[in-house]
């Protein structure tokens, strides 16, 4: 596994010379806890609705297809969403997308993946929150990157997975902006293409 700073890239082709066919990604996080007694002060508790999208670009750099909690599957049905999570509880990944590589129409170039609080709440409320890239076929981790980070954005650009000769390559961006879904986030997403 590869943890991830802010700007790296890691190639996603397999030590056997292979490509990676079927990958997830995971996005995790908690509600930071309040300060106080019992953690009921300070801003901390209560529920956080964080939301992962991928968004599909062709090579002149235009929007193909997205996938989001308004449309769990590509249109092509090579990249599925696992749905809302709404609060962040529980262990492991609240939300994942997973993507078939193999699928990936060949007109699509970059897959771009986005996190961001529908309700408007900002970061500083978010602990423990990371996106993960997991091998579909083998189960292991091959990336992490942490998004914890304190300030008043209420979205991020994750990360981007872009086609090279002979595979995909995962770059890390954890671009801090705002917006309550994708949409609002379009000058924050362009600019990392």
């Amino acid at each position: 596994m590869v943890s991830l700073q802010k700007g790296q890239t890691v190639s996603l082709a397999k030590s056997d010379g292979g490509g990676l066919t079927k990958v997830a990604m995971g996005l995790g996080w908690d509600v930071r806890k309040g300060k106080g007694l019992f953690g009921l002060f300070g801003g901390g508790g209560g529920d956080i609705d964080l939301d992962a999208s991928c968004l599909l670009f062709d090579g002149n750099r235009r929007m193909v297809d997205e996938v989001w909690f308004r449309q769990l599957s590509s249109k092509d049905g090579s990249i599925v969403h696992s749905g809302d999570n709404r609060t962040g509880a529980g262990d492991g990944d609240d939300e994942t997308i997973n993507v078939d590589l193999s699928r990936v129409p060949s007109s699509v170039q970059t897959l771009v993946f986005t996190v961001n609080s529908f309700q408007g709440d900002s970061f500083e409320r978010i602990a423990n929150a990371y996106c993960r890239l997991v091998d579909l076929t083998t189960g292991r981790e091959m990336a992490r990157y942490d998004l914890t980070g304190e300030g008043s954005h209420t979205g991020q650009v994750m990360a981007k997975l872009t086609r090279n000769g002979h595979g995909w390559d995962m770059k890390a961006l954890g671009e801090k902006t705002t917006g309550r879904t994708f949409h609002d986030m379009s000058s924050a997403i362009n600019a990392v293409l």
